[in-house]
C-alpha cells in the first residue's frame, strides 16, 4: 500500500459541489463490453479436420465462436475473410495431466500449490488453484496448446481435476469445466520402481523388507478400497436424506455416480492389473495416466476399453535390459491393440514448463510406427472424448467450439511455428516472456 500515491490534502467542503458540476457537463460515455466473436472466414488452408484426411485449399467459417461450416467451398455472408496462405490449420492442443498454473518455478517453493498432504483428499479441485497470471501459459499457448486439464497430485487420491481454457482474467473465466475426474495414484506393485517413480515425493514402505512392503502395498489397496466403499454408502444415504453434508464424501458424489471417470496413475504392469482388476469389480470407468509398460497388457486394456494417457516417450526404460527405443514403440502398440491412446508430458518434475513440448510428444512415436492420423487424435481430439468434451473440442468440424490454430508447417515437425491462434472464436494474443526477451535483446545497442 506504501507505493499508492495519495493526493497531498483532502477536497474541502467548497471543492466537492464544484467537482459535481464539473462531471455533470462532461459527456457521459456508457460502459462498452469487449466484443463478442466476430464473424470469419478462413480461407486457403490446409484443413486439418481430426476426423478425416486433410483438406488442401480448405475454408473454416466462425461465427458466435463456433464452427459454422466446414468444406473446400464455403458461402459466408458479411464474415471477413482471412486468408492464411496455403499454412495448416489445426484445433487446439489439450494438455492432459497438466501442472500449468500450478507450478511456476520449481525451485522456489512459494510457486508451487500441485501437492496436497495426506493419503485421502477428493474435494481438492486443482482449477481453483490455477494462475492466470502464470507466464508458462503464454510460452505453452505459443505451441498451439489452447486448454488444459490442471492435475492435483499428492497421496491416494489426490483430488478434483477440471478443464481450463488459456483465454480469460480470471480462474473463473478460464475453466470450462469442473469437475472433470478423480485423481488416484495406484500404489507400487513392484520393488524396482521406475524412473518416473523415483521424480515423485516418496511413498511409505522405503527402507523396509519386502515382506513389509508387500503388507502395505496389500495394505494402501485395501484403504482405498474401504474409502470408495463409504463413499458409496454415503451416496446412498445421501439419495435417502439420511446423512449430512461432508466435504470429502460429498466430492466422491460424481465419481460413484459414474458422471466422471477415474483417472488411475500407474507405470508398472502389476500396477495396472490391479488397477483394472479393481474398476472391474467396483464397474467403475478408469483411464490409465502414465502407462510406462501399458504396452505389456496392450490386450487387456482394449478388452476393457481402458484408454491410456501416455507419459514415458521421453522416459528412460524402467528396465536395463529393454531396448532405448521401448517407450518411442509404445503407443503404437497400444493402438495396433485396440488402446485409445493420448499424450502428455505429465504433471511431476519440470512438466509446467516442458508442456509446450506436447506435440513433439505425439511426433517422435510417429517416428516410431504410429500413424500420423492418430498421433494427431492423441493431442486433440482423444484428450477431448477422455475429459467427456469430444462435442465441442478436439477436431475441426460444424458445431464445434471454434478453437483453433494456424502454423506455417507440420505442428509435428519441431521447425514450425505458430502463426495466429483463436480461442472459442476470440483472437489472442501470441506473445510471450520468451519473444518480449527475444525482441528486447535482438535490438540490444551493439557495445561501443
Amino acid at each position: 500500500m506504501n507505493n499508492i500515491p495519495f493526493p497531498s490534502r483532502r477536497p474541502t467542503a467548497g471543492t466537492v459541489p464544484a467537482l459535481l458540476a464539473a462531471l455533470a457537463v462532461l459527456p457521459w460515455t456508457p460502459t462498452v463490453r469487449a466484443a463478442d466473436p466476430e464473424s470469419l472466414l478462413l480461407s486457403n488452408a490446409i484443413v486439418h479436420v481430426v476426423t478425416g484426411a486433410p483438406l488442401p485449399g480448405g475454408m473454416v467459417w466462425i461465427r458466435d465462436g463456433k464452427i459454422q461450416a466446414v468444406g473446400t467451398h464455403v458461402e459466408a455472408s458479411g464474415a471477413t475473410l482471412v486468408d492464411l496462405g496455403g499454412r495448416h490449420l489445426y484445433p487446439g492442443l489439450i494438455s492432459l495431466d497438466s501442472a500449468l498454473g500450478l507450478e511456476e518455478i520449481e525451485s522456489v517453493r512459494a510457486t508451487l500449490d500441485t501437492t496436497e498432504v495426506g493419503e485421502f483428499h477428493p474435494e481438492v479441485e486443482s482449477w481453483i488453484a490455477v494462475n492466470p497470471d502464470s507466464e508458462l501459459i503464454p510460452v505453452t499457448r505459443a505451441n498451439g496448446i489452447t486448454h488444459a486439464e490442471p492435475a492435483p497430485q499428492g497421496g491416494t487420491i489426490a483430488g478434483l481435476s477440471g478443464v481450463v481454457a488459456f483465454d480469460g482474467w480470471t480462474m473463473e473465466q478460464m475453466t470450462i469445466k469442473k469437475p472433470a475426474a478423480l485423481h488416484v495414484y495406484w500404489p507400487s506393485m513392484s520393488l524396482d520402481v521406475t524412473p518416473r517413480e523415483r521424480m515423485r515425493p516418496p511413498t511409505p514402505g522405503g527402507g523396509r523388507s519386502s515382506d513389509e512392503q508387500a503388507r502395505e502395498r496389500v495394505a494402501r489397496v485395501k484403504a482405498f478400497d474401504d474409502f470408495f466403499q463409504e463413499a458409496r454408502a454415503y451416496a446412498k444415504g445421501r439419495a435417502a436424506g439420511k446423512a449430512g453434508v461432508n466435504p470429502p464424501w460429498e466430492a466422491m458424489l460424481p465419481v460413484v455416480r459414474g458422471q466422471i471417470p477415474i483417472m488411475v496413475h500407474a507405470d508398472d504392469t502389476r500396477q495396472i492389473k490391479s488397477a483394472i482388476k479393481w474398476a472391474q469389480t467396483n464397474d467403475c470407468k478408469i483411464i490409465i495416466v502414465g502407462g510406462q509398460d501399458a504396452w505389456e497388457v496392450a490386450p487387456l486394456l482394449a478388452e476393457r476399453q481402458v484408454p491410456v494417457i501416455y507419459e514415458g516417450v521421453f522416459t528412460v526404460p524402467g528396465q536395463e535390459q529393454r531396448g532405448y527405443d521401448v517407450n518411442f514403440k509404445a503407443p503404437e502398440v497400444l493402438r495396433a491393440a485396440g488402446v485409445k491412446v493420448a499424450f502428455s508430458v505429465g504433471a511431476s518434475g519440470m512438466g509446467a514448463s516442458f508442456a509446450r513440448n506436447l506435440p513433439y510428444e505425439a511426433a517422435q512415436a510417429v517416428a516410431f510406427g504410429l500413424p500420423e492420423s492418430d498421433a494427431l487424435k492423441g493431442i486433440t481430439l482423444y484428450p477431448a472424448q477422455i475429459l467427456g468434451l469430444g462435442d465441442r473440442l478436439g477436431s475441426i468440424e460444424a458445431g464445434k467450439e471454434a478453437s483453433l490454430f494456424v502454423a506455417d508447417g507440420n505442428i509435428f515437425d519441431i521447425r514450425s511455428n505458430v502463426k495466429k491462434m483463436w480461442i472459442a472464436g476470440r483472437e489472442v494474443d501470441l506473445a510471450s516472456r520468451h519473444t518480449r526477451l527475444f525482441h528486447k535483446y535482438k535490438n540490444r545497442p551493439l557495445p561501443q
